[in-house]
């Protein structure tokens, strides 16, 4: 009997182990989410309802309608260190796009973006790494922009994909390993510095006799190509100037203020909408049409200029179809589905037909109704044209379009006006992969100090900071 009683409690013991050995493994390798329903926080100037139907837990919080209106959630952690927090929340459909402002452990840490809802129906946002302290943590979402409705929130420990989500891949799984290469620097550097760009070979000196450096990127443009400025007797050396400016070490962006293939009012002038009745979706709907016949040549016109890049071993930053969202260029006049249905298009034609494989695709909108998607984009972009004389971070558009792909594909300021200035990106943690100055905007939007002060910033890369991309 003694012997069979030492014998259980020895079992016991090991068992006891065990049970306490796991427990420590799990909780040491735990990353569940940890969910907190937003009707259970401290409210102020907001009311839990029950209206929308596919909320979590026994309601969600709405009437957020004076910028002083907050939640404040009490999240209890078990370890100090970095987290993914995700907001569950739904925009009313005609709202647009909201922001909630996060104020962490008394601390402003900036804005998450609140995309309007389909269907009014509760929707998660892009992840935000926080940096949380062992035990009890206040986070307080102020309305700031209201008129949402905010279900839940949820945390869970940070992994290195969680912090390092962009990845190099090309959507182009041909890409060239001059492109690859290229694409590789850039996710390497994001969030270190931001790259120096400038729109036209000819202000290169410019800035230079200014700054004593020169911009890293230089921007092109495809326009003087387009068929129906040609055949007027048009000619350009953009694409000659690009080899030789890549071969210089600096880094090539193409553009094409693409001329409308026909029925032109000033033929010069046929990028613009009121300066062409050229109706591309109507080209598109009819692919046996002259109109669709046309929009092939032009694209087809393109890819010989792409291929002598190529063959030339230039990758090229490549901006089709820009600013379409604004309706000003005919390309985008017909709405968000036609210039995503030719944006693809162009991408299958270039890429499959033509085999360009030396390009990354960029995107040009913020807005989701006009993202073509994941799939026919490596980067996406904004134009920043603000007052002159200010210098911010465009943090708010930054935002929008990190929810935009999720934080899983770089973001740039591929046109700007004033150039942000570096400790601005710092001080609001906006991460603009380079910016891409217009013209003769150096001059006339920005003072001669604060170029100066731009060029010759640690926080900026410049040409002569750039790798030897043969051996990167």
């Amino acid at each position: 009997m003694k012997s069979l009683n030492k014998t259980s409690i020895i079992i016991f013991l090991v068992c006891l182990s065990i049970i306490f050995l796991n427990k420590g493994n799990l909780e040491s390798n735990s990353n569940d989410w940890i969910i907190y329903q937003a009707e259970d926080s401290s409210l102020n100037g907001v009311n839990v309802a029950k209206n929308t139907s596919n909320y979590l837990g026994k309601g969600y919080v709405t009437d957020f309608n004076n910028p002083k209106d907050f939640i404040n959630f009490k999240v209890n952690v078990p370890n100090k260190g970095l987290y993914v927090l995700k907001v569950r929340y739904s925009v009313p459909t005609g709202r647009g796009d909201k922001r909630t402002r996060v104020i962490l452990n008394g601390k402003d840490i900036g804005e998450i973006v609140l995309l309007e809802s389909e269907s009014n129906k509760f929707t998660e946002s892009t992840g935000k790494i926080i940096k949380l302290q062992k035990g009890i943590n206040t986070i307080k979402f102020l309305s700031d922009w209201g008129y949402y409705n905010f279900d839940s929130i949820k945390v869970k420990l940070a992994s290195s994909k969680d912090i390092n989500s962009i990845r190099n891949n090309l959507v182009n799984h041909n890409a060239s390993k001059e492109a690859r290469r290229l694409m590789a620097f850039l996710v390497d550097n994001n969030g270190k510095s931001i790259i120096s760009g400038q729109q036209g070979l000819s202000y290169v000196d410019w800035i230079y006799k200014a700054t004593g450096k020169k911009p890293a990127i230089v921007g092109f443009d495809f326009k003087n190509y387009s068929p129906s400025l040609t055949s007027h007797g048009i000619a350009s050396n953009q694409v000659q100037q690009a080899i030789e400016w890549s071969r210089a070490g600096g880094i090539v962006q193409f553009q094409w203020h693409w001329n409308a293939p026909k029925d032109l009012k000033e033929w010069d002038k046929g990028f613009y909408t009121k300066f062409t009745s050229f109706d591309i979706e109507y080209a598109l709907d009819h692919p046996k049409s002259e109109e669709y016949k046309l929009i092939m040549r032009d694209i087809d016109a393109i890819a010989v200029q792409l291929k002598t890049l190529q063959i030339a071993k230039v990758p090229v930053l490549f901006r089709p179809l820009h600013e379409a969202e604004g309706g000003w260029f005919w390309w985008g006049a017909k709405g968000p589905e036609t210039a995503k249905k030719l944006y693809k298009i162009m991408f299958n034609r270039l890429t499959y037909h033509h085999k360009i494989n030396n390009l990354i695709w960029i995107w040009n909108s913020l807005s989701p109704n006009w993202y073509p998607g994941d799939n026919y984009v490596d980067i996406v972009s904004y134009d920043s044209y603000p007052n002159v004389g200010n210098y911010g971070s465009a943090k708010n558009k930054y935002e929008r379009l990190i929810s935009l792909v999720r934080n899983k594909k770089l973001v740039t300021m591929s046109e700007n006006g004033s150039i942000p200035d570096p400790e601005n990106l710092i001080k609001d943690k906006v991460s603009w992969s380079w910016f891409m100055t217009w013209s003769d905007f150096i001059k006339t939007k920005n003072s001669l100090e604060h170029v100066r002060k731009v060029y010759n910033s640690k926080n900026v890369i410049t040409l002569d900071k750039l790798p030897e991309f043969k051996k990167y």
